[in-house]
């Protein structure tokens, strides 16, 4: 028997979900107004091929550095695997009929027919495909994050298409509002590596303090603006992050850190730590490590990891505050015994 791909599998839920749901929208056919480019960036424009909808993303504010990562929400909390948004118009919801009765299923005709019939043509609830409100707003189906697949969350968006007056937003979860775009560009947020500059260098004593810190020019905030205009509908929200704090984590016991919880707070200019000096070596560093053993020949993984507040502004003047994200990287710390000469 041939096995199914993803998007074979993806096709086969999709008709069942048609059948049993009277034509859910996450059954999407292509009739209607085209998806859109969405991801927008300052020097090209580039389509995200794990997200095909309506929703742009402008990212020339986010991580443009070398080597960037995407933030872990602190806790459970992920960006909305699916989500509802504007999509037929009348006219597109007959065309969408038109190629559902030329997709046939093994009989010669497609099972999903009877039900999209009975709720888009024959008034259950509605008539005609709502021809009678043409212009006056739009069918709203789901949208899924297709580089989830593996997520059952992307099938919680479960409803059939359902119809919205222009300008109104639907009482369902996860429709695209200010608030769901801020989610939805959360999981676009680019940050840059936090490799933290260290004295000595890669390579440390025994009972030798050292020193680690983060210039402010080597991070800085990062923002992700998503956006909806089509129809009726013209909203927008920017998602912002701004690292708060540095975390190292020495990578073996055998360490003290400073502050001894390991977490350096930013200061006020926006870097983190200090550098070292020469004639600091007495000193306690304000953001560094102490390794009590040797590494024995090989290394320890030192990791640094930024916490960045999360915060998000709409178009419709609302605002708040998401879960903070965190985004570490290691790096390898050779530590040698203090060579003593006995005479």
């Amino acid at each position: 028997m041939r096995r199914l791909t993803t998007r074979s599998r993806v096709g086969v839920i999709t008709l069942v979900a048609l059948v049993s749901a009277g034509a859910p929208g996450i059954a999407r056919a292509t009739g209607g107004p085209a998806p859109s480019v969405t991801e927008v960036d300052s020097s090209a424009d580039k389509q995200d091929q794990s997200i095909s909808s309506q929703v742009r993303f402008d990212l020339s504010k986010n991580g443009n550095g070398k080597t960037t990562g995407s933030v872990t929400a602190v806790g459970n909390w992920t960006p909305p695997a699916c989500w509802y948004e504007p999509r037929y118009t009348p006219e597109g919801k007959e065309q969408q009929y038109k190629e559902l009765v030329n997709t046939p299923l093994y009989t010669g005709k497609s099972l999903a027919q009877p039900a999209f019939e009975n709720r888009y043509i024959k008034g259950h609830p509605y008539t005609d495909f709502n021809k009678k409100k043409s212009g006056k707003g739009m069918f709203w189906t789901s949208e899924r994050d297709d580089s989830r697949l593996a997520d059952d969350a992307i099938w919680a968006c479960d409803k059939p298409d359902f119809w919205v007056d222009n300008g109104d937003t639907p009482d369902v979860e996860n429709s695209i509002d200010p608030e769901t775009l801020a989610e939805l560009a959360y999981g676009k947020i680019q940050v840059p590596d936090t490799e933290v500059t260290l004295a000595p260098e890669e390579t440390t004593k025994v009972n030798l303090p050292t020193w680690a810190w983060l210039d402010k020019a080597a991070f800085h905030t990062v923002s992700v603006t998503a956006s909806l205009n089509v129809g009726g509908w013209n909203v927008s929200a920017t998602t912002t992050a701004k690292p708060v704090s540095l975390k190292l984590e020495p990578g073996t016991a055998d360490a003290t850190t400073y502050p001894a919880n390991g977490q350096c707070t930013i200061n006020a200019d926006g870097s983190i730590g200090e550098p070292y000096a020469k004639g600091k070596a007495d000193e306690t560093p304000p953001c560094g490590v102490t390794y009590l053993r040797s590494s024995d020949g090989g290394t320890y993984k030192l990791k640094a990891t930024i916490t960045w507040e999360i915060t998000w502004a709409g178009s419709n003047g609302e605002a708040g505050k998401l879960p903070d994200g965190t985004f570490g990287t290691t790096q390898d710390i050779a530590v040698q015994e203090i060579q003593a000469i006995n005479r």
